[in-house]
């Protein structure tokens, strides 16, 4: 959360009916017969190129999608041709088709798949890099910006599924929770000003290092200083080594680049982020190359509509599109995100009667930061659930969505939450937020999402250690 302030909240959104774009969501709740739009008719073009998409994406993919949760289709010209969606080992062998019919997948489980067909049906593509809706057209394979270093070599992607806590203190109370809860990680978030010096972090480090912890810095800057952004980006990556050098185990750079809140009105691009990215890499990489470098979690929203971005902002899926684009997945260990809007268990996949949109589904939620970087594992820097319970205020209207989560579903999803991502083989971390925030304003309600609950009962505690410790 931004200078720990509660992220954009996504608003929800719906598929617009343009002049080439028509788009149809099923509701999970209810789950059809993807055949069921458009209708199933041997003689209808759409009906028929989407059949034709769909047992590609199944054969390619080694799914069944005879179920799924919601596909919508669009008319499409691809400036790239219809393979610029695809991660050719031969760039030579891009079709020069630039028309067609692009459809959009979700199964039931929450992945979302996407496939391109000519207008003819004769030609279709299996897309490995999902566009979104408004969104720039992918980078053809071998045309990333050639702009950015060559990476440099480091050895922190290892090692098997591990929990931590986002504190506010590092006190003995403090640790003595998350050691109950199973927890090996903690993290702290740190502004970083020009001229600042890494060792005002070395406290940090030391202290969790000495109570048995691994410790991930979230470091986030100042938007106002960034008026000459190389020179800005440049200052920011030494700093960032110079923090590795003192044995950081974990560095998240920045934090929900994708909202004006921490990037420059008008300057919100993943592409953009990607140049900070690759040379925070380089840098804390040529210091040491143990450090996990997570790149810096979105905030998880919608409220950008069907455009994917505009000057004050961008979707989170819009937005790690664009940082794959411009090929952000060799600057980082990690893909940094955040789910922290969820109002029922994060197994399920339908059943939010705010409506069906990713960010408020845990599985729909990972699956929106593992699918573009090929692969890359997801760390969830900020995961909680936000529950009013033992506050004698009721939370502000922002937040309304979560006055009917109690204490138990809280600290219930939290554990399903940890099992699911553990069991997914897709997340690396998950840092539960919060541990030990006791703030709960009529702006801010953080204390509803910490673990560490008024008068001092902490139930995630013992949920969590359960499952960690099985």
């Amino acid at each position: 959360m931004q200078r720990q302030l509660k992220p954009v909240v996504g608003l929800g959104s719906v598929l617009v009916m343009m002049l080439v774009v028509l788009a149809v969501s099923l509701s999970a709740a209810n789950p059809v017969l993807a055949q069921g739009v458009p209708t199933p008719t041997p003689n209808d073009p759409i009906w028929r190129g989407f059949s034709a998409v769909r047992d590609a994406i199944e054969e390619a993919r080694s799914v069944d999608l005879t179920l799924v949760r919601s596909y919508d289709w669009e008319q499409s010209e691809w400036k790239g041709g219809i393979d610029d969606c695809v991660n050719l080992d031969d760039p030579t062998k891009y079709r020069p088709l630039y028309f067609g019919w692009t459809f959009t997948i979700t199964s039931l489980r929450g992945d979302v798949f996407q496939g391109r067909i000519s207008f003819d049906l004769k030609q279709i593509a299996v897309c490995d890099v999902i566009q979104t809706a408004g969104a720039p057209a992918p980078v053809a394979a071998g045309t990333l910006d050639p702009n950015l270093p060559t990476p440099v070599p480091g050895s922190a992607a290892t090692g098997g599924f591990e929990l931590g806590g986002h504190v506010l203190e590092m006190s003995l109370n403090t640790f003595g929770l998350m050691n109950r809860s199973g927890m090996k990680w903690v993290k702290k978030q740190i502004e970083y000003s020009l001229g600042d010096d890494p060792n005002k972090v070395a406290n940090f480090i030391n202290v969790a290092k000495s109570n048995g912890f691994k410790i991930l810095l979230g470091i986030v800057g100042d938007q106002s200083q960034m008026g000459d952004f190389n020179a800005y980006i440049n200052s920011y990556a030494q700093f960032l080594a110079g923090v590795a050098a003192l044995g950081v185990d974990a560095i998240e750079v920045w934090n929900e680049p994708n909202i004006d809140r921490e990037w420059p009105v008008g300057q919100i691009n993943g592409g953009n982020y990607t140049k900070m990215l690759a040379a925070a890499y380089n840098a804390i990489k040529g210091r040491n190359p143990n450090v996990l470098v997570i790149s810096g979690a979105p905030a998880p929203t919608g409220f950008f509509g069907a455009a994917g971005c505009t000057a004050n902002g961008c979707n989170d899926d819009a937005f790690m599109t664009q940082m794959a684009q411009a090929g952000a997945a060799q600057y980082m260990d990690c893909v940094g995100l955040h789910y922290n809007e969820g109002i029922i268990a994060p197994s399920a996949g339908s059943g939010d009667p705010r409506g069906a949109y990713p960010t408020y589904y845990f599985s729909s939620m990972l699956n929106r930061g593992y699918q573009p970087f090929g692969g890359k594992p997801v760390c969830f820097t900020e995961l909680g659930y936000l529950s009013p319970e033992g506050f004698n205020s009721p939370l502000p209207a922002n937040f309304a969505w979560a006055q009917n989560t109690s204490v138990q579903e809280h600290s219930a999803w939290l554990a399903e939450a940890a099992t699911l991502a553990a069991q997914s083989g897709k997340v690396r971390i998950m840092i539960i937020w919060n541990v030990d925030f006791p703030f709960y304003t009529d702006t801010d309600p953080m204390g509803g999402y910490a673990i560490f609950r008024p008068g001092g009962a902490c139930p995630a505690c013992d949920t969590l250690g359960a499952v960690m410790r099985r």
